[in-house]
C-alpha cells in the first residue's frame, strides 16, 4: 500500500507534530475525494501524506521556482522510484513551481491543502475544540474575518473549489466530513460536553 509507505517516509522526514497533523488532514481529504470520484484512494492519500514532506527541512519562504519545498521532496521521491503522476501532483500544489494542475488528483490536492488547515483552525477555536461542531456557515464566517488564520490565503481556497468545478460549500462540507472521520488522530475529537 502506497499510503503505508508514505506514512513511514513522512515520519522520517517530519518531526513537527503540527506539520504531521496537517499532512494527515490533507491525506484524509484526498482519500475522501478519491472515493467520491471512484479514483485510486491509496494513491491520493499517499500524495496528501507526502505533499509537504520537505517543508520542515526546506521551507522555501522565498518561493524559489527550483529550490527548497516541494522540489527537494519530489527529487527524493523520483530517486526512490515514485511515479511521475505522484511527483507532478506534489509540484502542482505550489503555484510557484510552475506546474499546471491538469488532473483531478492535482486539482484536489490544491483545493484541500489550504482549506483543510483552515477548517482545522476553525475547529480549534470552537468551545468544544471539536471538528464535529464545525459547519459550512462557521467556516465561511471565519473566512470573512481577515485576522483569523491570516496565513491562510482565502483566494487559494476559492480558486481550489473553482478548479474542481465544485461549489465552495460542497468542498467545505466534504473536507469537514473527511476530517471528522479521523478526529482522534487529528486532535479534533473535542472536549467532553
Amino acid at each position: 500500500m502506497l499510503a503505508d509507505r508514505a506514512i513511514t517516509i513522512l515520519h522520517k522526514w517530519v518531526q513537527s507534530e503540527s506539520l504531521r497533523r496537517h499532512c494527515y488532514a490533507v491525506a484524509d481529504c484526498m482519500k475522501h475525494f478519491a472515493q467520491l470520484r471512484g479514483a485510486d484512494a491509496d494513491l491520493w492519500e499517499a500524495v496528501g501524506l507526502l505533499h509537504d514532506m520537505d517543508y520542515e527541512r526546506h521551507p522555501n519562504h522565498e518561493q524559489s521556482s527550483s529550490e527548497g519545498h516541494p522540489f527537494v521532496g519530489v527529487t527524493w521521491l523520483r530517486e526512490q522510484g515514485w511515479s511521475e503522476e505522484f511527483s507532478r501532483a506534489i509540484l502542482s500544489h505550489a503555484d510557484y513551481a510552475g506546474v499546471a494542475r491538469e488532473t483531478p488528483l492535482e486539482r484536489t490536492l490544491y483545493a484541500v491543502d489550504e482549506l483543510s488547515g483552515f477548517v482545522v483552525a476553525v475547529a480549534r477555536v470552537r468551545p468544544t475544540k471539536s471538528i464535529h461542531d464545525v459547519d459550512v456557515v462557521s467556516v465561511k464566517k471565519k473566512m470573512k474575518d481577515k485576522a483569523f488564520a491570516r496565513a491562510v490565503n482565502r483566494e487559494d481556497i476559492v480558486r481550489g473549489a473553482a478548479e474542481l468545478a465544485m461549489p465552495l460549500d460542497d468542498v467545505i462540507t466534504n473536507v469537514i466530513t473527511a476530517l471528522s472521520a479521523d478526529a482522534e488522530r487529528l486532535g479534533l475529537a473535542g472536549t467532553a460536553r
